[in-house]
Protein backbone atom coordinates (compact mmCIF):
# COMPACT_ATOMS: atom_id res chain seq x y z
CA UNK A 1 0.00 0.00 0.00
CA UNK A 2 1.20 3.47 -0.86
CA UNK A 3 1.07 6.25 1.74
CA UNK A 4 1.25 9.57 -0.08
CA UNK A 5 2.16 12.80 1.68
CA UNK A 6 1.62 16.38 0.62
CA UNK A 7 -0.59 19.08 -0.84
CA UNK A 8 0.69 20.95 -3.88
CA UNK A 9 -0.58 23.54 -6.31
CA UNK A 10 -0.21 23.24 -10.06
CA UNK A 11 -1.86 24.49 -13.24
CA UNK A 12 -4.04 22.77 -15.80
CA UNK A 13 -3.51 23.72 -19.42
CA UNK A 14 -6.32 24.31 -21.94
CA UNK A 15 -6.37 20.60 -22.82
CA UNK A 16 -6.79 19.52 -19.19
CA UNK A 17 -3.22 18.33 -18.68
CA UNK A 18 -1.76 18.59 -15.18
CA UNK A 19 1.93 18.61 -14.45
CA UNK A 20 2.49 16.11 -11.64
CA UNK A 21 4.63 17.63 -8.91
CA UNK A 22 8.14 16.25 -8.48
CA UNK A 23 7.32 15.34 -4.86
CA UNK A 24 4.44 13.08 -5.94
CA UNK A 25 6.47 11.70 -8.85
CA UNK A 26 9.14 10.59 -6.39
CA UNK A 27 6.58 8.99 -4.07
CA UNK A 28 4.85 7.27 -7.00
CA UNK A 29 8.07 6.17 -8.72
CA UNK A 30 7.56 2.44 -7.97
CA UNK A 31 4.13 2.44 -9.65
CA UNK A 32 4.38 5.12 -12.36
CA UNK A 33 4.65 2.61 -15.20
CA UNK A 34 1.44 0.85 -14.18
CA UNK A 35 -0.71 3.91 -14.88
CA UNK A 36 -3.58 5.43 -12.95
CA UNK A 37 -7.35 5.56 -12.74
CA UNK A 38 -9.10 8.89 -12.33
CA UNK A 39 -12.69 9.10 -11.11
CA UNK A 40 -15.24 11.38 -9.55
CA UNK A 41 -15.04 11.62 -5.78
CA UNK A 42 -17.99 10.27 -3.82
CA UNK A 43 -18.42 13.04 -1.26
CA UNK A 44 -16.71 16.13 -2.71
CA UNK A 45 -16.62 18.03 -6.04
CA UNK A 46 -13.13 16.78 -6.85
CA UNK A 47 -11.43 13.90 -8.63
CA UNK A 48 -9.52 10.96 -7.21
CA UNK A 49 -6.37 9.65 -8.84
CA UNK A 50 -5.68 6.02 -7.96
CA UNK A 51 -2.39 4.33 -8.75
CA UNK A 52 -3.42 1.21 -10.71
CA UNK A 53 -2.34 -1.09 -7.87
CA UNK A 54 -4.58 0.78 -5.41
CA UNK A 55 -7.47 0.75 -7.89
CA UNK A 56 -7.14 -3.01 -8.31
CA UNK A 57 -7.28 -3.46 -4.51
CA UNK A 58 -10.45 -1.34 -4.42
CA UNK A 59 -11.97 -3.37 -7.25
CA UNK A 60 -11.25 -6.60 -5.35
CA UNK A 61 -13.34 -5.25 -2.46
CA UNK A 62 -16.13 -4.04 -4.72
CA UNK A 63 -16.15 -7.32 -6.66
CA UNK A 64 -17.16 -9.11 -3.44
CA UNK A 65 -20.49 -7.26 -3.41
CA UNK A 66 -23.51 -9.32 -4.40
CA UNK A 67 -24.76 -7.76 -7.65
CA UNK A 68 -28.19 -9.31 -7.17
CA UNK A 69 -28.74 -6.80 -4.38
CA UNK A 70 -30.03 -3.66 -6.10
CA UNK A 71 -28.29 -1.15 -3.82
CA UNK A 72 -24.96 -2.92 -4.44
CA UNK A 73 -25.48 -2.76 -8.19
CA UNK A 74 -26.48 0.92 -7.97
CA UNK A 75 -23.40 1.65 -5.86
CA UNK A 76 -21.06 -0.07 -8.33
CA UNK A 77 -22.57 1.85 -11.25
CA UNK A 78 -22.25 5.19 -9.50
CA UNK A 79 -18.81 4.50 -8.03
CA UNK A 80 -17.39 3.62 -11.44
CA UNK A 81 -19.26 6.33 -13.41
CA UNK A 82 -16.85 8.26 -15.59
CA UNK A 83 -13.80 6.21 -14.57
CA UNK A 84 -10.87 6.63 -16.95
CA UNK A 85 -7.43 5.04 -17.21
CA UNK A 86 -4.73 7.71 -17.52
CA UNK A 87 -0.96 7.62 -17.87
CA UNK A 88 1.78 10.08 -17.18
CA UNK A 89 3.42 11.30 -20.38
CA UNK A 90 7.17 11.75 -20.89
CA UNK A 91 6.89 15.33 -19.59
CA UNK A 92 5.25 14.20 -16.33
CA UNK A 93 1.75 15.34 -17.26
CA UNK A 94 -1.56 13.57 -16.79
CA UNK A 95 -4.44 14.33 -19.15
CA UNK A 96 -7.70 14.74 -17.24
CA UNK A 97 -10.69 14.05 -19.53
CA UNK A 98 -12.97 17.02 -20.21
CA UNK A 99 -16.05 15.45 -18.57
CA UNK A 100 -14.12 14.92 -15.33
CA UNK A 101 -12.65 18.45 -15.44
CA UNK A 102 -16.20 19.73 -15.81
CA UNK A 103 -17.46 17.61 -12.88
CA UNK A 104 -14.74 18.97 -10.57
CA UNK A 105 -14.95 22.53 -11.91
CA UNK A 106 -11.25 22.44 -12.76
CA UNK A 107 -10.23 25.61 -14.56
CA UNK A 108 -6.57 26.57 -14.34
CA UNK A 109 -5.41 26.63 -10.71
CA UNK A 110 -5.36 23.10 -9.30
CA UNK A 111 -4.56 21.54 -5.93
CA UNK A 112 -3.20 17.99 -5.70
CA UNK A 113 -3.76 16.68 -2.19
CA UNK A 114 -2.76 13.32 -0.77
CA UNK A 115 -5.52 11.24 0.78
CA UNK A 116 -3.54 8.29 2.17
CA UNK A 117 -3.17 6.07 -0.93
CA UNK A 118 -4.76 8.31 -3.59
CA UNK A 119 -4.42 11.90 -4.78
CA UNK A 120 -7.39 14.24 -4.79
CA UNK A 121 -7.46 16.68 -7.69
CA UNK A 122 -9.28 19.91 -6.87
CA UNK A 123 -10.03 23.25 -8.44
CA UNK A 124 -8.06 25.54 -6.10
CA UNK A 125 -11.03 27.71 -5.07
CA UNK A 126 -13.22 24.67 -4.32
CA UNK A 127 -10.40 23.09 -2.30
CA UNK A 128 -9.91 26.20 -0.17
CA UNK A 129 -13.67 26.45 0.44
CA UNK A 130 -13.87 22.76 1.42
CA UNK A 131 -10.95 23.17 3.84
CA UNK A 132 -12.45 26.33 5.34
CA UNK A 133 -15.87 24.68 5.71
CA UNK A 134 -14.35 21.57 7.28
CA UNK A 135 -12.17 23.52 9.73
CA UNK A 136 -15.20 24.43 11.82
CA UNK A 137 -16.21 20.80 12.34
CA UNK A 138 -12.79 19.14 12.33
CA UNK A 139 -12.26 19.01 16.10
CA UNK A 140 -15.61 17.27 16.60
CA UNK A 141 -14.99 14.98 13.64
CA UNK A 142 -11.51 14.05 14.89
CA UNK A 143 -12.89 13.20 18.31
CA UNK A 144 -15.75 11.15 16.85
CA UNK A 145 -13.59 9.22 14.36
CA UNK A 146 -10.36 8.81 16.32
CA UNK A 147 -11.23 9.60 19.94
CA UNK A 148 -12.74 6.27 20.85
CA UNK A 149 -10.14 4.08 19.20
CA UNK A 150 -7.51 2.23 21.11
CA UNK A 151 -4.01 2.86 19.74
CA UNK A 152 -3.62 -0.91 19.24
CA UNK A 153 -6.73 -0.98 16.99
CA UNK A 154 -5.06 1.36 14.51
CA UNK A 155 -2.06 -0.85 13.91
Amino acid sequence: MINLIGTYECKADAKGRLMMTSAFKKQLAPVLQEGFVVKRAVFQPCLELYPMKEWNLMMEKINKLNRFVKKNNDFIRRFTAGVKVVEMDASGRILIPKDLCHFAGIQKQVVLSSAVNIIEIWDKDKYEKAIDDAAIDFADLAEEVMGNTDVDELS
